[in-house]
Formats: structure tokens, C-alpha cells, sequence
């Protein structure tokens, strides 16, 4: 039950600091943003992130390391931890996207799909601060 308390309560965290970034560019549409890293790697935001990545179940990107392989062998909350510490330190670089060609609806031809690494699709502003309407 804790687990869950606590999930919520990150989740409602995030979608304050989402909603508070949303309506101070509502107020200002010429407003820049210049201050937002260190919102980036606040803890809540980072699980969130993780939340949203872990829930949508997609494939390995370059590194060949998958969601499972994470939850099941390499931890969770040492991830987070990780991932948080290199944006912190300013040492994270985002690696290579895997280039797969998916059928078109038409089914005679592809579009290219990139395929981000686990890591550089569980960072923030890719799976955070995105605004929903």
C-alpha cells in the first residue's frame, strides 16, 4: 500500500510542477524558461519518468537493455539513482537511436522508427514535462 501512496503522490507532484510551468507560460507567452535543469533530476520527477517508460513495455535501443532486464537484474531504484547522479554531475550523453523500418499502412511501403535506449527515453523532458492538454 505504501508503494502505491507514495507513486500517487509523486505523480500529483509532477502534475503540479507541470501545470505550474504551464500556466506561467500562459501568462507571459514571450516567457524563456532558463532555470528548468534542476527540475529535471528532482527525485519525483525521476520516478515518474521511469513510471511512464516502465509502462510503456517497449524494445531495446543500441545497448540491447530492455525494461525487464532492468526491473529484473540491474534494480530499479539503482537506475533511478544512477541516471539522476549523471545529470546531476552533467556527465549523461545520450546515446545512438536504433533505426528500425516498420510497414506503412498501405503495406508496400516503411517509415523509419528510432528506437531510444531505455536511459535516454526515461529522461525528463522526454517523458515529464511533456504538456498534455
Amino acid at each position: 500500500m505504501n508503494a502505491v501512496k507514495s507513486a500517487n503522490d509523486t505523480k500529483v507532484k509532477v502534475r503540479e510542477l507541470q501545470r505550474t510551468l504551464y500556466l506561467a507560460a500562459k501568462a507571459k507567452r514571450r516567457r524563456r524558461f532558463h532555470a528548468l535543469y534542476d527540475k529535471i533530476y528532482r527525485k519525483d520527477v525521476m520516478w515518474e519518468a521511469w513510471r511512464r517508460v516502465k509502462a510503456n513495455r517497449g524494445s531495446a535501443g543500441v545497448d540491447g537493455i530492455t525494461i525487464r532486464h532492468i526491473v529484473e537484474m540491474y534494480g530499479e531504484g539503482r537506475f533511478v539513482q544512477e541516471t539522476r547522479e549523471q545529470l546531476v554531475s552533467g556527465k549523461y550523453r545520450p546515446m545512438p537511436v536504433r533505426r528500425k523500418d516498420i510497414p506503412k499502412g498501405d503495406g508496400k511501403s516503411t517509415r523509419p522508427l528510432g528506437i531510444p535506449t531505455v536511459n535516454s527515453y526515461c529522461m525528463p523532458p522526454n517523458k515529464v514535462l511533456e504538456f498534455e492538454g
